[in-house]
């Protein structure tokens, strides 16, 4: 399929316990306790790892109704998870999502950095806004922030966490029993941050691990996220749904992050697949089936509903055109929003047809290893992908894409066969960021020569 560059593929493992439906569940193979398992995680986590896997990935949310999907009823909070992981792996990164809504930098860059020093160097945190507004109910119930507000406070918010990160130089802390030295307190760094949404006086009270920071992912296809990965994230988390659109979308962040004078390559692009994988292209379908066929209408209407703040879309008729919402759903999962009615507009879809289709999505990763393995060489040689997040859509779906699928990129020379390094960073193929202090200081020591 074309000649490839000496880029690298990368992949992550999305761990969604029950899966990412209202009915995956009720699968035989999946465990019914999967999502507060601690030995179903350590076991997606361990296949990851002998995939050699970048990482695995824990996603999070903050609000709950009798209609959210039963994954998100009872699970797992991500740093605690990522904590047990960090202790059952070795190489593979740790990376969750955090709300920068509803929650405190200072405990945030706390709880990452510790995570980063239990796994050496190997913690990623997936920046979120929180795009329910029922979430504003579970603490304090202030007005939930504006969508547009909510990138502002998560800009200024990822500002004083680097910040934070930032608290110790790298050789702070000297440790040296004979003197009784601890540290040098020339190197220990208060942030004083004072600004629109916080103010941080800091340090932070644990130090720079291995990889200097934890990656920075992001997950928002609007235009206010994009423009927060641009300037702020080391790898973003999208979901196209053809080839055009991952292109078009990948093309776009790179510009933006050029325009913020940084690298194209210091930016990764994942988007989030569920490859659906058979040793034919009938026991791929079966598979699918088995999983479609467990999905019930009224099921799938809770499912799309989620995404416009929990809608109830069973007031209208099931087989004539989707509703005309309006701007309904632009202050939640704006950029999903816009997608679904976009997409039943164009395709003239009834209501039924666009539940079941966002309920049971059947994406092009779909059929023998060999054919799967070839649309992910097209979309990371056409630079529609970095890499890939790996979601399971069907019960050991993950499983099927490390045994068929990464051998055959690893023969074509696409994919590694052992780990580069071992940190996320070193994996990633990411810079570790340079101390501002340490770099502050030795512009002004080379300043001073210059002029001696």
């Amino acid at each position: 399929m074309g000649s490839h560059s000496n880029r690298q593929l990368r992949f992550g493992a999305a761990i969604h316990g029950v899966g990412s439906s209202h009915t995956a569940w009720r699968h035989p193979q999946i465990p019914s306790d999967a999502s507060i398992s601690l030995a179903f995680y350590t076991q997606q986590a361990q296949i990851a790892e002998n995939g050699k896997f970048d990482f695995v990935f824990i996603a999070d949310g903050l609000y709950i109704n009798e209609k959210s999907i039963p994954h998100f009823l009872n699970r797992f909070e991500p740093i605690t998870i990522l904590s047990a992981l960090g202790a059952v792996t070795s190489r593979i990164g740790l990376v969750g999502t955090l709300s920068t809504s509803y929650s405190e930098p200072f405990t945030v860059a706390r709880q990452f950095a510790s995570i980063d020093h239990i796994s050496k160097g190997r913690a990623g945190w997936n920046v979120v806004t929180s795009p329910l507004e029922g979430t504003a109910l579970n603490f304090g119930g202030k007005p939930h922030p504006s969508h547009s507000e909510r990138y502002r406070i998560a800009e200024e918010y990822l500002e004083v966490i680097k910040g934070l990160w930032d608290s110790w130089e790298d050789d702070a802390f000297i440790r040296d029993k004979e003197s009784g030295v601890f540290f040098d307190p020339y190197k220990m760094h208060r942030l004083n941050h004072e600004g629109e949404y916080f103010s941080v006086q800091g340090p932070l009270n644990i130090a720079r691990s291995k990889q200097g920071q934890p990656v920075v992912f992001q997950a928002g296809s609007s235009e206010s996220g994009r423009n927060l990965a641009a300037k702020t994230a080391d790898a973003v988390f999208t979901g196209p749904e053809t080839l055009e659109e991952a292109k078009a979308f990948y093309q776009d962040v790179k510009r933006r992050a050029v325009e913020n004078g940084r690298s194209p390559n210091e930016i990764l692009i994942f988007p989030g697949i569920g490859p659906i994988i058979g040793r034919t292209e009938e026991e791929a379908e079966r598979k699918y089936r088995e999983i479609a066929e467990l999905v019930t209408p009224d099921k799938a209407l809770e499912y799309l509903g989620r995404y416009f703040e929990h809608h109830d879309f069973s007031r209208y008729p099931l087989d004539e055109p989707f509703p005309d919402l309006g701007d309904f759903g632009s202050n939640s999962f704006r950029s999903t929003t816009e997608r679904i009615k976009k997409r039943a507009k164009e395709q003239n879809l009834t209501l039924r047809e666009v539940a079941l289709q966002e309920a049971t999505p059947r994406t092009v990763f779909f059929g023998t290893p060999e054919k799967v393995a070839d649309i992910v060489q097209q979309w990371f040689e056409e630079q529609a992908a970095d890499g890939f997040i790996i979601g399971e859509s069907v019960p050991g779906g993950l499983r099927d894409f490390v045994e068929w699928v990464v051998p055959i990129l690893q023969e074509r020379g696409l994919f590694r066969t052992d780990y580069e390094a071992d940190t996320l960073r070193g994996n990633l193929g990411l810079p570790v960021p340079v101390n501002r202090y340490t770099a502050q200081r030795a512009l002004q020591q080379a300043g001073s020569v210059r002029y001696v």
